[in-house]
């Protein structure tokens, strides 16, 4: 199965958090998925950091060699799912959700995250 992170369950595997649900720990410690994070979700940390509204266990660095190390790859936002996302209805109102949405859709992606507003789409939500 390949699968996206929403930016919460990044943080909850990574920080070993009771938040991230049985089912969800268990597909992402299933080595035979491919597991993805969006460069949206990076970004929307690095706001939140800078923000102070988010703190981390290590630096913000050093997520690139656990990414690495959790064999999470990296998906770039493509022409295509800025035209995707132009066009998604608008069944969520944050603009990283949504970018995760066309991401989604234009990949064939599971999206591994708790949030009920991505039912609303035309995607697999991945959590209980």
């Amino acid at each position: 199965m390949n699968l996206l992170l929403d930016t919460h369950a990044f943080l909850w595997y990574f920080q070993g958090s009771d938040r991230l649900s049985p089912k969800a720990a268990e597909i992402l410690e299933n080595t035979s998925h491919n597991l993805y994070i969006s460069i949206a979700s990076l970004w929307e940390l690095a706001i939140k950091l800078g923000l102070g509204k988010l703190s981390l266990q290590s630096s913000f660095h050093d997520l690139q060699a656990v990414l690495e190390q959790l064999l999470i790859k990296i998906l770039p936002i493509s022409f295509a799912d800025t035209e995707r996302y132009l066009n998604l209805p608008l069944h969520h109102r944050d603009p990283f959700d949504r970018i995760l949405v066309a991401q989604a859709i234009n990949n064939s992606l599971a999206i591994v995250s708790a949030d009920v507003a991505f039912d609303a789409y035309p995607i697999q939500r991945v959590w209980e």
